[in-house]
């Protein structure tokens, strides 16, 4: 916590508030940094006072790297005070001033504060002499400066290099969730929404951005001009953002109206116009979807050169990672192009879930994210078909598990109070399984009525703030009235006429059934055992781990679904209880649960469910959905990681893939493959490793040999193009070798001004970078290329160099920040750790260097979670768990502590049982595949 440089006199005549406003516990007291007593303890901030309004004067110098400012906030006193508690940290207080209205009316100079300031909580107390009276408004006004920050957070510079080799500074702002106070002194809390009127002074050769359109500019003495914006809507202070740079721009105007801008650095403009296409469309179809306007009259996306996160979604003024809003049709693949529409789509449906409509507090935030990560499979679906996406948000899903059926998650809603929690709520759970369990419900309750649910409560909580309750109230409330049943539940006409209730109990509430799913952890298993017509059906925790654990209190209310051999149809039925049978209407020769993999648990099929799932794969695996295949394959996999199947059995579930007509699931059965591959190398187990190269590439044949190196076909397919022969030169299949390297060298050749197939692009530079001089030329192109896709590729081809001093020079370069940026140094050193030869390399300099790396990147940033879990959770050695667990030990006693820490030494714990319970079956298998008779 910064320690704040005050320049007010600290008045002793100034009166202090009240006794009953202090902690009544005198132990508990805080103290300011002048030694008086802080007159609140709560991280928390008091509801004594509200912001209405606040008018924000910002003037950044970006020679110096500084801004000073002004605000003036309106506030409005709920119940008589003598302090107002505003967030504050790393800004230099000038002064400060109360104003009544008479005041303002008279013209009055107001009265000065006498300010307080707790380091600890992010706090300053303002003193007023006098009490201030209930239900009256008072305006605060305070001038303060402060440096731009060197980091990713509050307002900070950033930086970027023209053709000509000139670096440019620019300021931007990333407030969220905790860092609009680093930009100015606020109630920093999403409850606290207010208005905003924003001015920014800048020099001419720059222009500025802030949440609405500009009105007006102003010229000042010695050259200054000031930029006047119109007032925002009423919202929280994490959602405001203002930017100097020197930018330029394309624009459209929407159906409805709305100017779409895409800025980018001026070398940077050819690559905006993706953008800009898909921006429209997606604006256009969330206005029809949820039948309410954009509440904005502009829209602003701008790719910021140095950028923490994928993106943020600032009302009006989205900002990016140029990655994530880039695409350069030379050298971004179809695996980019999904990127950069899905981070497009989520930002923008933030808009109305999150910034319309925001969460209490951080807690909820899946109600942002999982709302808005759920939003990309709706609207890219509607305004991308031929991407896909339905298939993509598969792995959505199963990120979710991976996480979710470990020890160390936590439920969707969780507690999280300090700045750390408040970080770490941002992550798979928030946005993969928020996303997931929205998905299960609108499959339950049908699209209609999901969407009816879902606009209803962003109308009846537009500008206001919401909670878990008050969705589950919404999508109870928006059937209706014909529709209601006993409860006060409904169903779709529809749904009632496919059978869906023949098995349901009417009593259904919503808030019941999703509340098993928000407030308590894990993924639940559910086992299926058939006897002739009758199903037995038992759920229990699904939990990756060793050991003894409690599982009595799990259970969920599940909405299953399942087909059979004998029909098309599908089935439901909501278990409730630890157990349930039903009755099979026919006879069937297998089932399969969880049609489409809409649901969010895992099957296990025990007696003989999965080998008549495996005979009739073999015999026509297209009788099962594409998607019911990819479930199967997923699941197979996920219970052989707990020791509820066997590996063999897995492995002979995949063995019809080489004849499989769906991308997906091949790419799915290969993904599986390809970790047992690297797990294998990494531990240097030759034999096993050797045989799985020879099996995959003997089995796999076919589907290698057919892969093209071009970017023709559909958006699955050349995903699948992509995998398949990135893994092909992994293995270092000889006509995947040959043909890459032909094509880099045709590309040295040219100078860099061969356009290889984008989708193939990746892999031709990771095996030009086998060679020295294609190392070293790789990474002189790196720095000169000005498309982010391209430097993408570039920086992985270096990272899979197999010479350690190749690594260490990436490593170095990275921690200069130079050529090799600071935003990119988390991902680059995860890529090494995951390369043989750099994974010893990667981690001993997290712990020698670990000093260092927390001047660059806050403790419980998203770049130091990916740099702890990026370098160790492949290992998979005792030896390597004890060196990983004493190291976290050393962290912990120094007061340094995230959950990140936990889930590393979980999963490394997961990796080692693997082992002990599969190598050998693995290694049976192996040998069985190659006896001749089997070929």
């Amino acid at each position: 916590s910064a320690i704040l440089l005050l320049r007010i006199c600290i008045c002793s005549q100034l009166s202090m508030p009240s006794i009953n406003q202090l902690s009544k516990d005198a132990e508990t007291i805080p103290v300011a940094t002048n030694g008086e007593p802080f007159p609140w303890h709560k991280l928390r901030l008091p509801h004594l006072v509200i912001p209405l309004h606040y008018d924000l004067l910002v003037h950044p110098n970006l020679t110096s790297l500084d801004f000073t400012a002004s605000e003036k906030i309106e506030i409005l006193v709920r119940e008589a005070t003598q302090f107002i508690i505003l967030h504050i940290k790393d800004i230099e207080i000038i002064n400060a001033t109360l104003h009544s209205e008479e005041d303002l009316r008279y013209r009055k100079p107001g009265t000065k504060l006498n300010v307080l300031s707790y380091p600890a909580h992010q706090q300053i107390a303002l003193l007023a002499p006098d009490e201030l009276i209930a239900d009256m408004r008072y305006y605060v006004a305070i001038n303060f400066q402060a440096k731009l920050a060197d980091g990713f957070k509050g307002f900070y510079k950033s930086t970027y290099r023209t053709l000509g080799g000139e670096t440019r500074i620019i300021a931007v702002t990333d407030f969220e969730p905790t860092q609009a106070r680093a930009a100015f002194p606020c109630f920093d809390e999403p409850l606290f929404k207010a208005n905003f009127t924003i001015k920014i002074r800048r020099e001419s050769r720059h222009i500025a951005l802030s949440n609405m359109p500009k009105v007006q500019t102003i010229e000042l003495e010695g050259g200054l001009l000031e930029d006047h914006f119109e007032t925002t809507v009423k919202m929280s202070t994490y959602l405001v953002a203002y930017i100097v740079c020197d930018f330029n721009s394309v624009s459209g105007t929407t159906s409805s109206g709305v100017k779409v801008s895409i800025y980018a650095s001026p070398d940077k403009g050819s690559q905006t116009y993706y953008a800009l296409d898909s921006s429209l469309k997606l604006l256009d179809f969330y206005e029809n979807y949820f039948d309410i306007s954009y509440p904005l009259p502009k829209l602003d996306l701008v790719a910021i050169p140095d950028f923490e996160s994928g993106a943020m979604e600032n009302w009006g003024l989205i900002t990016y990672r140029e990655t994530s809003l880039l695409f350069d049709p030379k050298t971004s693949s179809a695996s980019d192009k999904m990127w950069v529409t899905k981070v497009i789509a989520h930002e923008l449906a933030h808009q109305w879930f999150g910034n319309l409509v925001t969460m209490e507090w951080w807690n909820d935030i899946w109600l942002n994210e999982g709302f808005a990560t759920y939003m990309e499979l709706i609207s890219i679906n509607a305004t991308y078909p031929e991407l896909q996406f339905d298939d993509y948000f598969l792995n959505v899903c199963f990120e979710a598990i991976a996480k979710d059926a470990l020890n160390s998650s936590r439920p969707i809603s969780n507690p999280a109070e300090t700045p750390t929690q408040i970080r770490e709520m941002f992550d798979v759970v928030s946005y993969n399984k928020g996303a997931c369990i929205l998905n299960m419900l609108k499959d339950f309750l049908t699209e209609e009525k999901f969407r009816e649910g879902i606009i209803h409560y962003l109308r009846k909580f537009s500008y206001r703030n919401a909670k878990n309750d008050d969705l589950w109230a919404s999508l109870s409330n928006s059937c209706s009235e014909g529709d209601f049943m006993s409860g006060g539940f409904c169903y779709s006409n529809s749904k009632m006429r496919s059978n869906t209730l023949s098995v349901l109990e009417k009593n259904v509430e919503i808030k019941e059934m999703m509340s098993t799913w928000t407030l308590q952890k894990g993924i639940p298993l559910v086992v299926v055992n058939q006897e002739g017509h009758s199903l037995r059906l038992h759920q229990e925790l699904f939990l990756n781990c060793s050991g003894n654990f409690p599982q009595t209190r799990y259970f969920w209310h599940i909405p299953l679904t399942y087909s059979m051999s004998s029909s098309n149809a599908i089935h439901r039925h909501i278990l409730k209880s630890k157990t349930d049978t039903l009755e099979l209407p026919e006879k069937t020769s297998w089932l399969k649960f969880n049609v489409d993999s809409n649901g969010y648990y895992i099957v296990h099929y025990e007696g003989l469910g999965w080998d008549h799932l495996i005979t009739q794969l073999n015999q026509n695996h297209t009788l099962l959905r594409p998607k019911d295949r990819i479930g199967l394959i997923h699941d197979a996999f996920q219970l052989v990681s707990v020791g509820r199947l066997t590996l063999d059995k897995a492995l002979d579930l995949i063995r019809y893939l080489p004849h499989e007509t769906s991308s997906p699931a091949l790419t799915e059965g290969l993904r599986h493959l390809e970790l047992f591959y690297h797990m294998m190398d990494r531990r240097n187990i030759s034999d096993v490793t050797e045989n799985l190269k020879r099996y995959l590439l003997r089995y796999f044949k076919p589907v290698i040999d057919k892969q093209s190196w071009s970017d023709e076909g559909l958006t699955c397919d050349r995903l699948l193009r992509s995998t398949v022969l990135k893994l092909a030169c992994d293995l270092n299949h000889p006509p995947c070798i040959r043909k890459a390297a032909e094509l880099f060298s045709w590309w040295l050749e040219s100078s860099g001004k061969l356009n290889i197939p984008t989708d193939v692009l990746k892999i031709v530079y990771s095996v030009g970078a086998r060679t020295t001089e294609g190392w070293d030329y790789l990474l002189e192109q790196y720095g000169l290329s000005t498309s982010v896709a391209e430097k993408n590729k570039i920086l992985y081809a270096l990272s899979t160099s197999k010479h350690q001093e190749k690594l260490v020079k990436l490593i170095e370069l990275g921690m200069e920040g130079k050529v090799i940026k600071t935003q990119d140094f988390a991902s680059l050193l995860h890529a090494i750790a995951r390369n043989p030869k750099g994974q010893q390399l990667a981690w001993n300099f997290v712990k020698e260097n670990w000093t260092q790396l927390l001047k660059k990147f806050d403790l419980g940033s998203f770049a130091m979670r990916v740099i702890i879990s990026g370098t160790t959770s492949h290992f998979s050695s005792k030896d390597e768990l004890q060196e990983v667990k004493l190291f976290f030990e050393s962290l912990k006693a120094q007061g340094l502590h995230l959950d990140v820490f936990q889930i590393v030494l979980e999963t490394i714990n997961n990796n080692i049982k693997w082992l002990e319970r599969n190598l050998n079956t693995l290694r049976t298998w192996l040998l069985r595949q190659h006896r001749p008779s089997t070929l």
